[in-house]
């Protein structure tokens, strides 16, 4: 075949390649400003003249360049020519085929309709590591062809081997994928392995990271039971990406547990979490709110250092936010926090969530606020259902861009034979000396109706002696006693005016007081104090029930 009747319709980067070898060989352009070559300043006299591009043979280039290259002739893409190379990739081939038979391999990579878009419209294209049959990874360029001005002469194949470049991009992927893998694990091992779930709640939680990069966020939850029937839920954010604020969150989370054990208001669990987020890195910008549930108030306690309302249902589907108060971030000092608190009665459901849940680039952020709020008034079932149900109406898919944390707690509305395993019962504390016999018997009588047995009975309303003496010696009026009784535990509580909390202490032998809370410390599971909102303290101790 004559190959000097084609002419190529090179992409633009291969004729300014070849329009500058042209100028590099041209006998008409030496010396034009041109740098000579090493050693070569003044050619000789007898040097024989480089021949001109135009009159290289064109297929004895062909046959030696290392890529793969194939002359396609006419609409239906018939084999006019393969290079020595392609013979040696795929096999020696019968020219006069159309290029469906001939070239398999090229229709296995769906080549041919790019063959047909190319003669169509005389335009080059290319198409980037693709792995062949012979296991190599090439890219094609398609460049049409002409032949005596004839638009559908043809079409000039050429594949350039990219293994090495397709095995190093694959290389990086997959240790990306470790990186991340491995980023997501160090993320998850910071957050609860297993919510905490107390007597009086049903929660569940759910934590998406964002994005496919290695960086994972810094959104973070937690459940804590404090005892006496008290559960603390805390959901936070550190802004950024990375091991860095993984870390900051992981810090904060651990201190938040730490203070929750001192069993302190909301607002001063924030204040202290404030100081220490300076001292951890001032530069790092992370919200938290931070809350109580206590089953006999029916409320939720709350403290918010810049972060997102907290969003409750109610039994009848009506939802309402948590709006105040709302402090600035963490580690910016100098503010004080407030506590609120929001109704959380039977049948209620509270979302606690990070800012990937509703924050949208093109979207403000209250109206993804105001979704998620539609989206949970219809939301019914258990808490992980609800939470996978807001999760999912928020088009929160794995390619998320940013992390996504949301934890769900629900109040039941126990009704039957359920009712019965939750029990209150309180009483009045007057001074003087009948109040400690008045309180054992009441003790005794509320506790043989609620049929426990002789053993806890009597444990009971030993410890009710105990923390009512122990209040009618050091505390002040008023003064209550409260018996609650749960499906696994028997909780006792005194509560007085004297804010000053009783600690347990060795008596010495001569000793008249100072052994109460000792007795107390060691017939019950467990035992605590706090201050209460109002002024003053509750003592408390807790029992297991024997199951079965």
């Amino acid at each position: 075949m004559n190959f000097t009747r084609w002419s190529a319709r090179l992409p633009g980067t291969q004729r300014r390649a070849a329009a500058r070898t042209e100028t590099a060989v041209s006998p008409d352009r030496r010396g034009e400003g041109s740098v000579p070559a090493a050693r070569a300043e003044q050619p000789a006299e007898d040097t024989p003249a480089v021949p001109a591009v135009d009159e290289l043979p064109a297929r004895d280039v062909l046959d030696r360049v290392p890529a793969l290259v194939a002359l396609l002739h006419g609409p239906d893409h018939r084999l006019a020519y393969v290079n020595d190379a392609y013979a040696t990739a795929f096999g020696t081939r019968t020219t006069g085929a159309p290029a469906r038979e001939a070239l398999p391999e090229l229709a296995e990579l769906g080549l041919l309709p790019l063959l047909d878009q190319v003669l169509r419209s005389g335009k080059p294209r290319t198409l980037k590591s693709r792995k062949a049959v012979d296991g190599r990874s090439y890219t094609f360029t398609c460049t049409p062809v002409t032949e005596g001005g004839d638009r559908d002469g043809g079409v000039l194949v050429f594949a350039t081997d990219v293994t090495d470049h397709a095995e190093a991009a694959e290389r990086l992927r997959a240790s990306e994928r470790r990186q991340r893998e491995t980023a997501v694990t160090l993320q998850r091992s910071l957050l609860p392995q297993e919510l905490e779930q107390p007597d009086d709640l049903r929660i569940a939680a759910t934590y998406q990271p964002g994005g496919t990069e290695a960086a994972v966020g810094g959104d973070w939850y937690d459940v804590i039971t404090l005892g006496g029937g008290r559960t603390a839920l805390v959901i936070g954010d550190v802004m950024g990406r990375g091991v860095r604020a993984a870390a900051v969150m992981g810090q904060l989370r651990t201190a938040v547990r730490a203070y929750a054990r001192l069993d302190l208001p909301p607002h001063e669990v924030l204040q202290l979490l404030d100081g220490l987020a300076t001292e951890i890195d001032a530069n790092q910008i992370a919200t938290c709110v931070y809350a109580v549930h206590d089953p006999n108030e029916g409320r939720l306690v709350y403290a918010s250092a810049g972060h997102l309302p907290i969003l409750v249902r109610d039994e009848s589907g009506s939802v309402s936010r948590a709006d105040e108060p709302t402090g600035p971030p963490l580690g910016t000092g100098g503010w004080m926090h407030a506590s609120g608190s929001i109704a959380l009665g039977p049948g209620a459901t509270a979302v606690l969530y990070t800012d990937g849940l509703v924050e949208r680039r093109d979207e403000d952020l209250d109206e993804g606020i105001a979704a998620l709020e539609r989206a949970l008034s219809g939301a019914t079932g258990t808490p992980q259902v609800v939470c996978d149900r807001l999760v999912r109406s928020a088009g929160v898919t794995a390619d998320h861009d940013d992390d996504v944390a949301v934890l769900v707690l629900q109040h039941p509305a126990r009704t039957g034979h359920e009712s019965d395993l939750f029990r209150n019962a309180a009483l009045e504390l007057l001074g003087g000396v009948e109040a400690a016999p008045r309180a054992r018997a009441f003790a005794s009588g509320v506790l043989t109706s609620w049929r426990f047995p002789v053993e806890l009975h009597d444990l009971g309303v030993l410890a009710t002696s105990e923390l009512v003496a122990n209040s009618l010696q050091h505390g002040t009026p008023p003064m209550r006693l409260r018996l609650r009784r749960t499906d696994r535990r028997l909780i006792v509580e005194v509560t007085d005016g004297d804010d000053h909390l009783p600690r347990r202490r060795r008596a010495e032998p001569g000793d008249e007081s100072g052994r109460g809370i000792a007795i107390v410390a060691t017939i019950a599971s467990g035992w605590g104090s706090r201050r209460t909102p109002g002024g003053g303290k509750a003592v408390w101790c807790e029992f297991v029930l024997p199951k079965g």
